[in-house]
């Protein structure tokens, strides 16, 4: 089948494996590398998007509340 199996995943494309055994979405990344996303995303305020506010201008008082 792997003639067979190469030319089917060319006309349909190949089975996406990013899927664990539940159908959910599990990319598989290294434990170090989900570490720093979530330490990027939490531990710095900048980037902490639970804490954002919106964007604000300096020159505008009535929007740096």
């Amino acid at each position: 089948m792997g003639i067979g199996k190469k030319i089917l995943d060319f006309l349909f494309g190949k089975n996406p494996q990013i899927f664990d055994e539940r159908g959910r979405v599990r990319h598989n990344l290294p434990d170090d590398k989900w570490k720093n996303w979530h330490a990027r995303y939490n531990d710095t305020p900048e980037q902490n998007w639970r804490q954002h506010k919106g964007k604000t201008h300096k020159s505008s008082p009535a929007l740096n509340r």
